[in-house]
Parts: C-alpha cells; structure tokens; sequence
C-alpha cells in the first residue's frame, strides 16, 4: 500500500531540496563573470611592435602598440612587462613638453577601467622596448608578458610590422631622470 503525504509536508520537502541544491549550486560554482583563477579578465588583440634597422641604422629601442580589454568586474592596471628581446620595457606615455611631444615613463602603470579597453598606439601610451638585443625585422615575432595589479600575467605574442606613420624616432629617446 502507498502511503500518502499531505501537500505541507510535500511541499515542505520541495522546498528544503531546493535550498539545499541552491546552496551546493553557489558553494560549486564560480561566479560566470568572475575569470578563472589564473587567468587575466584581460585580452590583447591587434597587437605589434615597430621593426627595427628598416632606415640601415641599428636602433636600441622600439615601441610595441595593442588593444587591451579588460572583461573583468573591477579595474585593473598592467604594473610592467618583460620580453626576452629588450633588457628593459617600460609602460610609457606621449605628453606634451615645451619642445614638442615626448614619451616618458607612466607613472603608476596603465588602469584599465572595468568593462573597457585601452589602445596602445603610435604617439600614445605604448610599451617601450629598450636596450634590444638583436634587430627586429617585419615578419618576427615578439613575446611581451604584461603583469597587472591583481596578479595574473597575460603573455603576448605581437608580430614585428614596419611602420613610418606618427614619426617617432626611438634612437635618441630618453627619460626623464630619477627613473
């Protein structure tokens, strides 16, 4: 014989399931917007960087240049880079000086704000390749591993392009001193 259950209590074994799915659901899962542990909210696209030795002369620095858009729920800031092509990289900016424009070190890094990009370009914020070791011609590659505030580096891998737009000179760049 079946034995019958009144509505409360089935109703009452209804609703503690679900409390009890809801809770292990929220206990198992990360939040979907959240990026997974170890992964930047972080994406570079269009990435590159300027050959080098195209006018015969050897340069000692360049400029790489990318969209970086930060999925994330909460701003973020690329604290530095590093390439296994340059000695130094810095993140740099193009101010106005009173002979003209001039690249400089950006102090405090590049902030990303939460659900934005941020272009990297010619005459703009751009990352500085500095003391190259070897010429980089159209065609290579270079990886740049970019290091945010929150902790999770993003590598990159942007191709060498040629490029005489904006007309920057990177042989004779300096900064600023006490950096």
């Amino acid at each position: 014989m079946r034995k019958k259950f009144s509505f409360a209590s089935r109703l009452g074994a209804t609703v503690v399931s679900l409390g009890l799915l809801a809770g292990v659901t929220a206990c198992g899962s990360p939040d979907p917007a959240a990026p997974a542990a170890g992964t930047s909210p972080v994406a570079a696209t269009d990435a590159w960087v300027k050959a080098t030795g195209t006018d015969g002369t050897t340069a000692s620095m360049t400029g790489a240049f990318m969209n970086l858009r930060n999925s994330g729920g909460s701003a973020v800031t690329v604290i530095s880079a590093t390439t296994d092509v340059a000695d130094k990289v810095e993140i740099h900016e193009t101010v106005n000086s009173p002979s003209g424009m001039a690249m400089q070190p950006k102090q405090g890094g590049l902030p990303i704000p939460a659900g934005a990009s941020v272009t990297l370009k010619p005459g703009g914020d751009h990352i500085m390749l500095m003391g190259l070791k070897r010429t980089l011609a159209a065609g290579d590659e270079v990886k740049l591993t970019l290091t945010f505030d929150h902790g999770d580096p993003l590598t990159v891998t942007a191709p060498v392009k040629p490029f005489t737009g904006a007309n920057e000179s990177y042989h004779n760049h300096a900064t600023p001193s006490g950096n």
